[in-house]
Protein backbone atom coordinates (compact mmCIF):
# COMPACT_ATOMS: atom_id res chain seq x y z
CA UNK A 1 0.00 0.00 0.00
CA UNK A 2 1.34 3.41 -0.96
CA UNK A 3 0.45 6.45 1.09
CA UNK A 4 1.22 10.14 1.23
CA UNK A 5 0.68 12.90 3.74
CA UNK A 6 -2.86 14.05 3.06
CA UNK A 7 -5.23 14.47 5.99
CA UNK A 8 -8.58 12.73 5.90
CA UNK A 9 -11.54 15.08 5.49
CA UNK A 10 -14.00 15.13 8.39
CA UNK A 11 -17.24 13.25 7.83
CA UNK A 12 -20.63 14.88 8.18
CA UNK A 13 -22.34 17.87 6.58
CA UNK A 14 -20.46 21.10 5.79
CA UNK A 15 -19.65 22.99 8.96
CA UNK A 16 -19.96 19.93 11.21
CA UNK A 17 -17.18 19.06 13.64
CA UNK A 18 -17.27 15.38 12.69
CA UNK A 19 -18.67 12.43 14.62
CA UNK A 20 -18.77 12.41 18.41
CA UNK A 21 -15.82 10.65 20.01
CA UNK A 22 -16.80 7.24 21.36
CA UNK A 23 -15.17 5.26 24.16
CA UNK A 24 -12.87 3.46 21.73
CA UNK A 25 -11.73 6.75 20.14
CA UNK A 26 -11.05 8.29 23.54
CA UNK A 27 -9.08 5.22 24.65
CA UNK A 28 -6.97 5.26 21.49
CA UNK A 29 -6.20 8.93 22.11
CA UNK A 30 -5.25 8.26 25.72
CA UNK A 31 -3.04 5.32 24.76
CA UNK A 32 -1.16 7.71 22.50
CA UNK A 33 -0.90 10.31 25.29
CA UNK A 34 0.60 7.79 27.70
CA UNK A 35 3.01 6.28 25.17
CA UNK A 36 4.27 9.70 24.08
CA UNK A 37 4.65 10.84 27.68
CA UNK A 38 6.89 7.88 28.51
CA UNK A 39 8.83 8.31 25.29
CA UNK A 40 9.40 12.03 25.89
CA UNK A 41 10.57 11.45 29.47
CA UNK A 42 12.86 8.54 28.57
CA UNK A 43 11.62 6.70 31.63
CA UNK A 44 8.71 7.41 33.94
CA UNK A 45 6.43 5.94 36.60
CA UNK A 46 2.70 5.53 36.33
CA UNK A 47 2.25 8.34 38.86
CA UNK A 48 4.54 10.61 36.86
CA UNK A 49 2.64 9.90 33.64
CA UNK A 50 -0.70 10.53 35.35
CA UNK A 51 0.54 13.92 36.56
CA UNK A 52 1.83 14.83 33.11
CA UNK A 53 -1.21 13.84 31.02
CA UNK A 54 -3.92 14.76 33.51
CA UNK A 55 -5.52 11.33 33.87
CA UNK A 56 -6.19 9.38 37.06
CA UNK A 57 -3.58 6.90 38.21
CA UNK A 58 -6.12 4.08 37.79
CA UNK A 59 -6.78 5.09 34.17
CA UNK A 60 -3.06 5.37 33.44
CA UNK A 61 -2.40 1.95 34.99
CA UNK A 62 -5.01 0.37 32.72
CA UNK A 63 -3.55 2.07 29.64
CA UNK A 64 0.01 1.14 30.65
CA UNK A 65 -0.95 -2.53 31.03
CA UNK A 66 -2.42 -2.53 27.52
CA UNK A 67 0.70 -0.88 26.10
CA UNK A 68 2.92 -3.42 27.86
CA UNK A 69 0.80 -6.34 26.62
CA UNK A 70 0.93 -4.92 23.07
CA UNK A 71 4.72 -4.60 23.15
CA UNK A 72 5.11 -0.82 23.24
CA UNK A 73 6.27 -0.37 26.83
CA UNK A 74 8.42 -2.37 29.21
CA UNK A 75 8.91 -2.05 32.96
CA UNK A 76 11.91 -2.75 35.12
CA UNK A 77 13.28 -1.86 38.53
CA UNK A 78 11.92 0.59 41.06
CA UNK A 79 12.30 4.31 41.50
CA UNK A 80 12.16 6.08 44.86
CA UNK A 81 10.65 9.56 44.97
CA UNK A 82 11.61 10.27 48.59
CA UNK A 83 7.93 10.55 49.49
CA UNK A 84 5.70 8.20 51.43
CA UNK A 85 4.27 5.20 49.60
CA UNK A 86 5.53 2.32 47.59
CA UNK A 87 8.28 2.88 45.03
CA UNK A 88 7.09 3.13 41.42
CA UNK A 89 7.97 0.77 38.61
CA UNK A 90 10.07 2.36 35.86
CA UNK A 91 8.42 2.44 32.44
CA UNK A 92 10.31 2.75 29.16
CA UNK A 93 9.42 2.34 25.51
CA UNK A 94 10.61 -1.03 24.28
CA UNK A 95 13.76 -1.45 22.25
CA UNK A 96 11.97 -4.06 20.14
CA UNK A 97 8.73 -4.05 18.17
CA UNK A 98 7.46 -1.34 15.79
CA UNK A 99 10.06 0.82 14.05
CA UNK A 100 10.37 3.09 11.03
CA UNK A 101 12.60 2.95 7.96
CA UNK A 102 13.89 6.09 6.28
CA UNK A 103 15.40 5.91 2.79
CA UNK A 104 17.20 8.98 1.45
CA UNK A 105 17.74 8.97 -2.30
CA UNK A 106 20.24 11.68 -3.12
CA UNK A 107 22.31 12.58 -6.13
CA UNK A 108 25.52 10.86 -5.10
CA UNK A 109 24.44 8.48 -2.34
CA UNK A 110 21.62 6.38 -0.91
CA UNK A 111 21.24 6.21 2.88
CA UNK A 112 18.86 3.97 4.83
CA UNK A 113 18.24 3.90 8.57
CA UNK A 114 15.92 2.18 11.03
CA UNK A 115 14.67 4.14 14.05
CA UNK A 116 12.96 2.58 17.07
CA UNK A 117 10.13 4.03 19.18
CA UNK A 118 12.54 6.02 21.33
CA UNK A 119 13.92 7.78 18.24
CA UNK A 120 17.23 5.91 18.41
CA UNK A 121 18.99 5.23 15.10
CA UNK A 122 19.46 1.43 15.30
CA UNK A 123 20.58 0.43 11.79
CA UNK A 124 22.35 2.58 9.20
CA UNK A 125 23.58 1.67 5.72
CA UNK A 126 24.90 4.18 3.17
CA UNK A 127 26.20 3.63 -0.35
CA UNK A 128 28.03 6.43 -2.15
CA UNK A 129 27.26 6.19 -5.84
CA UNK A 130 26.53 8.75 -8.55
CA UNK A 131 22.85 8.39 -9.42
CA UNK A 132 22.94 10.95 -12.23
CA UNK A 133 22.25 9.36 -15.59
CA UNK A 134 20.79 6.19 -14.09
CA UNK A 135 17.15 5.32 -14.77
CA UNK A 136 14.90 6.32 -11.85
CA UNK A 137 13.61 2.75 -11.47
CA UNK A 138 17.21 1.50 -11.13
CA UNK A 139 18.05 4.09 -8.47
CA UNK A 140 14.93 3.30 -6.47
CA UNK A 141 15.52 -0.45 -6.81
CA UNK A 142 19.02 0.11 -5.40
CA UNK A 143 17.44 1.90 -2.46
CA UNK A 144 15.03 -1.01 -2.01
CA UNK A 145 17.90 -3.52 -1.92
CA UNK A 146 19.70 -1.51 0.77
CA UNK A 147 16.42 -1.22 2.69
CA UNK A 148 15.97 -5.00 2.52
CA UNK A 149 19.38 -5.45 4.13
CA UNK A 150 18.41 -3.07 6.94
CA UNK A 151 15.23 -5.11 7.44
CA UNK A 152 17.37 -8.18 8.06
CA UNK A 153 19.52 -6.32 10.60
CA UNK A 154 16.42 -4.88 12.25
CA UNK A 155 14.84 -8.33 12.57
CA UNK A 156 17.99 -9.61 14.31
CA UNK A 157 17.42 -6.88 16.94
CA UNK A 158 13.74 -7.74 17.38
CA UNK A 159 12.52 -4.69 15.48
CA UNK A 160 9.47 -4.81 13.21
CA UNK A 161 9.47 -1.87 10.76
CA UNK A 162 5.91 -0.84 9.96
CA UNK A 163 6.52 1.57 7.09
CA UNK A 164 9.02 3.28 4.82
CA UNK A 165 9.42 7.01 4.26
CA UNK A 166 11.33 8.08 1.15
CA UNK A 167 13.37 11.27 1.37
CA UNK A 168 13.60 12.54 -2.19
CA UNK A 169 15.27 15.57 -3.82
CA UNK A 170 13.32 18.14 -5.78
CA UNK A 171 9.58 18.76 -6.00
CA UNK A 172 7.75 15.87 -4.33
CA UNK A 173 3.97 15.48 -4.42
CA UNK A 174 1.49 12.61 -4.38
CA UNK A 175 4.15 9.93 -4.20
CA UNK A 176 5.98 11.26 -7.26
CA UNK A 177 9.00 13.44 -7.95
CA UNK A 178 7.59 16.17 -10.13
CA UNK A 179 11.05 17.53 -10.91
CA UNK A 180 14.57 16.88 -9.63
CA UNK A 181 16.89 18.79 -11.97
CA UNK A 182 20.18 17.39 -10.68
CA UNK A 183 18.97 13.82 -11.20
CA UNK A 184 17.19 14.63 -14.45
CA UNK A 185 13.92 13.25 -13.04
CA UNK A 186 10.52 14.49 -14.20
CA UNK A 187 7.19 13.06 -13.05
CA UNK A 188 8.75 9.90 -11.61
CA UNK A 189 6.31 7.70 -9.58
CA UNK A 190 8.95 7.09 -6.92
CA UNK A 191 6.76 5.39 -4.31
CA UNK A 192 5.40 2.95 -6.86
CA UNK A 193 8.86 2.05 -8.19
CA UNK A 194 10.26 1.59 -4.70
CA UNK A 195 7.37 -0.49 -3.35
CA UNK A 196 7.44 -2.75 -6.41
CA UNK A 197 11.18 -3.32 -6.01
CA UNK A 198 11.03 -3.94 -2.24
CA UNK A 199 8.11 -6.40 -2.11
CA UNK A 200 9.92 -9.40 -3.70
CA UNK A 201 12.83 -8.91 -1.29
CA UNK A 202 10.60 -9.47 1.76
CA UNK A 203 9.42 -12.87 3.04
CA UNK A 204 6.32 -13.87 1.11
CA UNK A 205 6.50 -10.72 -1.00
CA UNK A 206 4.79 -8.75 1.77
CA UNK A 207 4.39 -5.02 1.17
CA UNK A 208 5.28 -2.24 3.57
CA UNK A 209 3.40 1.08 3.38
CA UNK A 210 5.54 3.60 1.51
CA UNK A 211 5.22 7.37 1.70
CA UNK A 212 7.48 10.19 0.57
CA UNK A 213 8.61 13.74 1.29
CA UNK A 214 11.23 16.24 0.14
CA UNK A 215 14.62 15.41 1.65
CA UNK A 216 15.31 18.93 2.96
CA UNK A 217 11.95 18.94 4.75
CA UNK A 218 12.81 15.65 6.46
CA UNK A 219 16.30 16.85 7.41
CA UNK A 220 14.70 19.95 8.96
CA UNK A 221 12.30 17.74 10.96
CA UNK A 222 15.23 15.63 12.17
CA UNK A 223 16.94 18.83 13.32
CA UNK A 224 13.75 19.91 15.10
CA UNK A 225 13.23 16.55 16.84
CA UNK A 226 16.83 15.48 17.53
CA UNK A 227 19.10 18.44 16.94
CA UNK A 228 19.12 20.10 20.33
CA UNK A 229 17.55 23.37 19.19
CA UNK A 230 16.02 23.83 22.63
CA UNK A 231 13.10 26.26 22.63
CA UNK A 232 13.63 27.25 18.98
CA UNK A 233 10.52 26.31 17.00
CA UNK A 234 10.87 28.55 13.93
CA UNK A 235 13.93 28.29 11.71
CA UNK A 236 15.10 28.15 8.13
CA UNK A 237 17.06 25.00 7.28
CA UNK A 238 19.47 24.69 4.35
CA UNK A 239 21.19 21.51 3.30
CA UNK A 240 24.20 21.73 1.02
CA UNK A 241 24.74 18.78 -1.31
CA UNK A 242 25.25 18.79 -5.07
CA UNK A 243 22.03 20.79 -4.97
CA UNK A 244 20.97 23.23 -2.25
CA UNK A 245 17.73 22.34 -0.49
CA UNK A 246 15.74 24.36 1.97
CA UNK A 247 12.88 24.01 4.44
CA UNK A 248 11.07 26.43 6.70
CA UNK A 249 9.77 25.33 10.11
CA UNK A 250 7.26 27.69 11.76
CA UNK A 251 6.03 27.02 15.30
CA UNK A 252 7.24 23.43 15.05
CA UNK A 253 5.48 22.70 11.74
CA UNK A 254 6.75 22.62 8.17
CA UNK A 255 5.62 25.46 5.95
CA UNK A 256 4.88 23.53 2.77
CA UNK A 257 3.30 26.18 0.54
CA UNK A 258 0.10 25.91 -1.50
CA UNK A 259 1.30 22.87 -3.45
CA UNK A 260 3.90 21.40 -1.10
CA UNK A 261 6.86 22.85 -3.00
CA UNK A 262 8.08 25.53 -0.58
CA UNK A 263 11.79 25.62 0.23
CA UNK A 264 13.43 25.40 -3.21
CA UNK A 265 15.98 28.01 -2.18
CA UNK A 266 18.73 26.49 -4.32
CA UNK A 267 16.97 27.83 -7.38
CA UNK A 268 16.68 31.42 -6.18
CA UNK A 269 18.49 33.47 -8.83
CA UNK A 270 21.60 35.28 -7.59
CA UNK A 271 22.70 36.58 -10.99
CA UNK A 272 20.42 36.40 -14.03
CA UNK A 273 23.49 36.41 -16.28
CA UNK A 274 25.22 33.67 -14.30
CA UNK A 275 25.96 30.02 -15.17
CA UNK A 276 23.23 27.87 -16.69
CA UNK A 277 21.54 25.69 -14.06
CA UNK A 278 20.10 22.21 -14.62
CA UNK A 279 16.65 23.64 -13.83
CA UNK A 280 16.89 25.73 -17.03
CA UNK A 281 17.44 29.09 -15.34
CA UNK A 282 20.71 31.00 -14.95
CA UNK A 283 22.66 32.07 -11.90
CA UNK A 284 20.80 29.95 -9.33
CA UNK A 285 22.24 29.84 -5.81
CA UNK A 286 23.46 26.27 -6.20
CA UNK A 287 25.67 27.38 -9.11
CA UNK A 288 27.68 29.29 -6.49
CA UNK A 289 27.11 27.39 -3.23
CA UNK A 290 26.36 23.82 -4.34
CA UNK A 291 28.93 21.04 -3.87
CA UNK A 292 30.02 20.91 -7.51
CA UNK A 293 30.47 24.67 -7.71
CA UNK A 294 32.50 24.75 -4.48
CA UNK A 295 34.85 21.96 -5.55
CA UNK A 296 35.30 23.41 -9.03
CA UNK A 297 36.12 26.87 -7.67
CA UNK A 298 38.70 25.33 -5.29
CA UNK A 299 40.42 23.44 -8.12
CA UNK A 300 39.11 20.02 -7.02
CA UNK A 301 37.36 17.52 -9.28
CA UNK A 302 33.71 18.48 -9.00
CA UNK A 303 32.66 14.82 -9.25
CA UNK A 304 34.90 13.74 -6.35
CA UNK A 305 31.92 13.50 -3.98
CA UNK A 306 32.58 12.88 -0.28
CA UNK A 307 36.32 12.62 -0.83
CA UNK A 308 36.27 15.96 -2.63
CA UNK A 309 34.45 17.70 0.21
CA UNK A 310 36.94 16.23 2.71
CA UNK A 311 39.79 17.52 0.55
CA UNK A 312 38.18 20.97 0.38
CA UNK A 313 37.95 21.09 4.17
CA UNK A 314 41.56 19.88 4.51
CA UNK A 315 42.80 22.58 2.14
CA UNK A 316 40.78 25.30 3.86
CA UNK A 317 42.21 24.30 7.25
CA UNK A 318 45.66 24.52 5.73
CA UNK A 319 44.98 28.04 4.49
CA UNK A 320 44.88 27.16 0.77
CA UNK A 321 43.97 30.42 -0.98
CA UNK A 322 41.70 28.91 -3.65
CA UNK A 323 39.84 26.72 -1.16
CA UNK A 324 39.22 29.52 1.32
CA UNK A 325 38.16 31.91 -1.46
CA UNK A 326 35.72 29.33 -2.87
CA UNK A 327 34.03 28.78 0.48
CA UNK A 328 33.95 32.47 1.35
CA UNK A 329 32.33 33.31 -2.00
CA UNK A 330 29.73 30.61 -1.40
CA UNK A 331 29.11 32.12 2.04
CA UNK A 332 28.56 35.54 0.50
CA UNK A 333 26.03 34.21 -1.99
CA UNK A 334 24.29 32.21 0.72
CA UNK A 335 24.12 35.29 2.94
CA UNK A 336 22.52 37.39 0.21
CA UNK A 337 19.80 34.84 -0.45
CA UNK A 338 19.31 34.10 3.24
CA UNK A 339 18.91 37.78 4.08
CA UNK A 340 15.95 37.95 1.69
CA UNK A 341 14.42 34.87 3.26
CA UNK A 342 14.97 36.25 6.78
CA UNK A 343 13.34 39.56 5.81
CA UNK A 344 10.39 37.65 4.35
CA UNK A 345 9.81 35.00 7.05
CA UNK A 346 11.52 36.34 10.22
CA UNK A 347 12.80 32.99 11.57
CA UNK A 348 14.57 32.67 14.92
CA UNK A 349 17.59 31.03 13.30
CA UNK A 350 19.12 29.73 10.10
CA UNK A 351 20.55 26.22 10.32
CA UNK A 352 23.07 25.00 7.73
CA UNK A 353 23.40 21.25 7.19
CA UNK A 354 24.90 18.83 4.70
CA UNK A 355 28.38 19.78 3.52
CA UNK A 356 28.00 23.23 5.09
CA UNK A 357 28.44 21.80 8.61
CA UNK A 358 32.12 21.06 8.07
CA UNK A 359 32.74 24.31 6.19
CA UNK A 360 31.19 26.68 8.75
CA UNK A 361 34.51 28.21 9.98
CA UNK A 362 35.05 29.78 6.53
CA UNK A 363 31.45 29.94 5.30
CA UNK A 364 29.70 31.62 8.22
CA UNK A 365 31.73 34.88 8.50
CA UNK A 366 30.91 35.84 4.91
CA UNK A 367 27.26 34.80 5.28
CA UNK A 368 27.03 36.62 8.63
CA UNK A 369 28.39 39.77 7.01
CA UNK A 370 25.62 39.76 4.39
CA UNK A 371 22.92 39.02 6.97
CA UNK A 372 24.12 41.87 9.19
CA UNK A 373 24.13 44.30 6.29
CA UNK A 374 20.84 43.28 4.67
CA UNK A 375 18.37 42.10 7.37
CA UNK A 376 16.21 45.13 8.13
CA UNK A 377 15.09 44.08 11.63
CA UNK A 378 18.56 44.64 13.08
CA UNK A 379 18.23 41.32 14.93
CA UNK A 380 21.06 39.63 13.01
CA UNK A 381 24.29 41.37 14.06
CA UNK A 382 27.53 39.51 13.43
CA UNK A 383 28.14 36.86 16.03
CA UNK A 384 24.49 36.76 17.10
CA UNK A 385 24.48 32.95 16.96
CA UNK A 386 21.36 32.95 14.80
CA UNK A 387 23.33 31.41 11.95
CA UNK A 388 24.38 27.97 13.12
CA UNK A 389 25.54 24.57 11.94
CA UNK A 390 23.15 21.63 12.05
CA UNK A 391 23.72 18.80 14.48
CA UNK A 392 25.03 15.41 13.43
CA UNK A 393 21.54 14.03 14.14
CA UNK A 394 19.84 16.26 11.58
CA UNK A 395 19.83 14.11 8.46
CA UNK A 396 17.00 13.27 6.06
CA UNK A 397 17.08 9.48 6.47
CA UNK A 398 16.64 9.75 10.23
CA UNK A 399 13.91 12.36 9.85
CA UNK A 400 12.13 10.05 7.40
CA UNK A 401 12.28 7.05 9.74
CA UNK A 402 11.17 9.18 12.69
CA UNK A 403 8.13 10.35 10.72
CA UNK A 404 7.00 6.72 10.49
CA UNK A 405 7.58 6.27 14.22
CA UNK A 406 5.52 9.36 15.01
CA UNK A 407 2.57 7.76 13.23
CA UNK A 408 2.92 4.78 15.58
CA UNK A 409 3.07 7.06 18.62
CA UNK A 410 -0.05 8.89 17.41
CA UNK A 411 -2.15 5.70 17.23
CA UNK A 412 -0.38 2.67 18.74
CA UNK A 413 -3.44 0.42 18.43
CA UNK A 414 -3.17 0.63 14.65
CA UNK A 415 0.28 -0.99 14.88
CA UNK A 416 -0.28 -3.82 17.34
CA UNK A 417 1.54 -6.83 15.85
CA UNK A 418 -0.94 -9.31 14.42
CA UNK A 419 -0.51 -13.07 14.86
CA UNK A 420 1.15 -14.69 11.84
Amino acid sequence: MNTNHASAAPSGPPGSLGPKAGKETVRRHNLSLVLRAVRDEGEATRAGVAARVGLTRAAVSSLVEQLIDSGFLSESGKTFSGQAGRPGTVLKVTRTGPAGIGVEINIDYVSVCVVDLSGTDRVRLTEHIDNRGARPAEVLARGARIAARTLESAAEQGLLPVGVELALPGLVSGGAVRQAPNLGWNRVPAQEHFARALAPLRPGGAELPVSSENEANLAALAELWFGGLGPLRSFLYLTGEIGVGGALVVDGELLRGAHGFAGEIGHVVVDSEGPLCRCGSRGCLEQYAGQSALLRAAGIDEDAGVAGVAELERRARGGDTAAVAAVERAGTMLGRVLSGAVNLFDPDAVVLGGIYRALMPWLSPAADHELTARVVSGLWPRGSGRLRASSAAGDAARGAAALVVRAVLADPLAYVPRPA
